[in-house]
């Protein structure tokens, strides 16, 4: 994707690049992918978007789906589908199109003028029906409320176009006059003489303007390209032009769209697309493919810009001033936004960027504005073999250039001897020297096939292992040492390192150049013996732990017949006895026993009774001891029970009384 930049008016031509056959397999498509660097960054944004030799016309359904395109040879038209960024289909027909409309809101209505006089009407199927005109056709319109088809033809006429608003008709002539005509009426109701207001003080032509574009904005507003390549903007209301514009290369103006957003006309010619503000006619940016222009295409509402060219390929742009990117493809805002942010400076490997000053000290000066030089922003592009040719020729020997690079290299040859220092963290400096150790056999050590481990030093999940002082690795903890029983041999030797290395940054910080250091030799002579003692090892490493483990117990000891035992009180929850510290005693030590021996137990206290059933299994019934608190709430239960009885006995008692004393009255 290249990227052109024009008054501050970025322009990407999503097209850009070299396109790959079709008949490529996959697997060769990857690896040109893999060696040509403008494939690789090349946006196919739709597939096959070309024609086999020329595209002449170019247009979008009104719906925004389809995008169709007419070209040779052999003559046909190809549909492409946005939605699938796909085509659709392709059709070839008998004769090359001069033009073509899309009357539906799809694909499923389609009129084709050909250059045989021809007129071909295509459905959604295909062709449909065919009919000749008298004359050969240049241009034709479709007048809606009436579905007629007004045609325009040799001698006369060059381009005709409707008005959207009242269905004015309007047709530019070869004599350089547009007329306009009455379709209610068939009559003619104005006429405008374009040739003459075309000529300017600032122009030069070489003959009679004729009309070559035309196109109406709005009610009021027409936009007239002529031959001679000048655009002229009229209101209907007036016989004068608001304002010409002159491409300045004599080539007829091909098309003519406008873009209502931010008042803009776009005019093209073969070989050029400028847009400039129709109010003012200051120019708002350009466009020059490579190939001759043959039809340019706005797609609505949006900053995309098709064009159908002397060539197989047909151009995309993408501006995102004009607008945003169309819905099928909006991951166009995302891309040019994130380019935006980081852009990349364009590198020409043909060619050397020299200033005017450069110029002067290889005495080229003379060549400024001759094709040697190609003026950009502050400088010069110029082609990079002249360049060092009139660099030797300006400074043969360069002998001072020379020796100063010659001290460099001298210089970087005796730093590289010296020792290395290596920046290690504050927390974890052991642990940090045996991965970069590990780094460094692995980078002498791998093959082709080995995929390289990122280094937990570089990684960011384990940045705070080798800050933070909570991490610092115990290497005197017994699972440490079990873990690695060659670490004190190992550890030995790290740490003579280590406070070598300290020892160099402490003179580094003290001397200004760096000292150089001297190979160490310790390590030479143990290579294979740490693999056989590893056996030998971890016995030392237990027995010493056993030793360091006594030690403790002793001291411990000793401690404990130091300290005075003082006495300890208790708390009884509420509701419960204290009997005797015997009690806990015999719950731990039955608590202790088996499963087995816990039931005999209980069955000989009468707690529980085991019986064989029926079937052949065991049954057990377990009577559940009662607490204290239970205890004293079903004696007070009882006795509140007792009472009660007695007060009902006393009770019916004196009832007896009262009754034998009436039946003695």
């Amino acid at each position: 994707m290249q990227v052109s930049s024009l008054n501050e008016v970025k322009i990407y031509s999503l097209s850009a690049g070299r396109s790959l056959p079709e008949w490529l397999s996959d697997r060769k498509k990857r690896a040109l992918q893999k060696k040509d660097v403008d494939i690789r960054r090349r946006i196919e944004l739709i597939q096959d978007f070309e024609m086999p030799t020329v595209c002449t016309k170019i247009k979008v359904s009104r719906d925004g789906q389809y995008i169709m395109a007419v070209g040779t040879y052999k003559p046909r038209i190809r549909c492409f589908d946005t939605y699938q960024l796909s085509q659709k289909f392709e059709r070839c027909l008998d004769s090359e199109v001069v033009t073509f409309e899309i009357l539906s809101d799809d694909y499923s209505k389609i009129v084709f003028l050909q250059c045989g006089r021809f007129v071909e009407f295509h459905s959604q199927h295909g062709h449909y029906y065919r009919t000749r005109i008298p004359k050969f056709g240049r241009d034709f319109s479709y007048h809606y409320p009436s579905c007629d088809l007004y045609f325009v033809g040799a001698r006369e006429s060059n381009v005709c176009d409707i008005n959207p608003v009242h269905f004015l008709f309007a047709m530019g002539t070869a004599e350089g006059k547009v007329e306009c005509w009455d379709p209610r009426t068939r009559n003619r109701v104005g006429l405008l003489d374009c040739a003459l207001s075309s000529v300017t003080a600032d122009t030069e032509i070489d003959g009679l303007p004729s009309i070559s574009a035309l196109k109406f904005d709005g009610a009021l507003n027409m936009a007239v390209g002529t031959s001679t390549g000048q655009v002229l903007l009229y209101d209907l209301r007036s016989s004068n032009p608001l304002i010409v514009k002159d491409h300045h290369y004599g080539l007829p103006i091909k098309s003519i769209q406008f873009q209502r957003q931010l008042d803009l006309i776009i005019s093209a010619d073969s070989r050029i697309i400028k847009m400039w503000n129709k109010d003012t006619g200051k120019i708002f940016t350009s466009m020059e493919p490579e190939y001759d222009i043959n039809d340019v295409c706005l797609y609505p509402d949006s900053g995309m810009l098709m064009t159908a060219n002397e060539a197989p390929k047909m151009n995309i742009y993408y501006i995102p001033v004009l607008g945003p990117a169309p819905k099928w493809c909006s991951f166009l805002d995302n891309l040019t936004e994130e380019l935006e942010e980081n852009p990349e400076s364009t590198v020409y490997d043909d060619y050397k960027f020299v200033t005017r000053k450069d110029l002067e000290n290889l005495g080229l000066a003379h060549l400024i504005g001759s094709s040697l030089l190609r003026a950009y922003m502050h400088g010069f592009f110029m082609d990079i073999r002249l360049y060092h040719k009139a660099k030797m020729m300006a400074n043969p020997f360069a002998y001072e250039e020379y020796r100063r690079e010659k001290i460099r290299q001298k210089i970087e040859e005796t730093r590289a001897q010296r020792v290395q220092l290596k920046k290690l963290p504050k927390v974890n400096k052991e642990l940090a020297l045996k991965l970069i150790e590990e780094e460094e056999e692995q980078q002498v050590t791998k093959k082709r096939k080995q995929k390289n481990l990122s280094s937990l030093l570089k990684d960011d999940r384990f940045k705070v292992m080798f800050e933070n002082p909570d991490f610092q690795v115990d290497e005197q903890s017994e699972e440490f040492r079990l873990l690695n029983p060659l670490v004190s041999k190992i550890s030995e030797k790290r740490k003579r390192k280590l406070k070598i290395l300290e020892e160099l940054e402490a003179q580094e910080q003290e001397e200004e150049e760096e000292p150089e250091g001297k190979a160490s030799d310790a390590e030479s002579s143990e290579s294979s013996d740490d693999e056989k003692g590893w056996v030998e090892e971890v016995r030392k490493q237990r027995k010493l732990l056993r030793q360091e483990e006594k030690v403790k117990r002793q001291e411990r000891f000793k401690e404990d017949q130091q300290t005075l035992l003082k006495p300890q009180f208790f708390e009884i929850k509420e509701g419960e006895e204290f009997r005797s510290f015997k009690d806990s005693a015999k719950k731990q030590k039955l608590m202790k026993k088996t499963l087995g021996d816990r039931l005999k137990l209980e069955e000989k206290l009468g707690t529980l009774n085991v019986s064989d059933t029926t079937v052949g299994s065991k049954q057990a019934t377990f009577k559940l001891k009662k607490s204290e608190r239970q205890k004293k709430q079903q004696e007070a239960e009882k006795q509140h029970r007792q009472e009660r009885k007695t007060l009902r006995r006393s009770a019916s008692h004196l009832k007896s009384k009262r009754g034998r004393g009436r039946l003695f009255h």
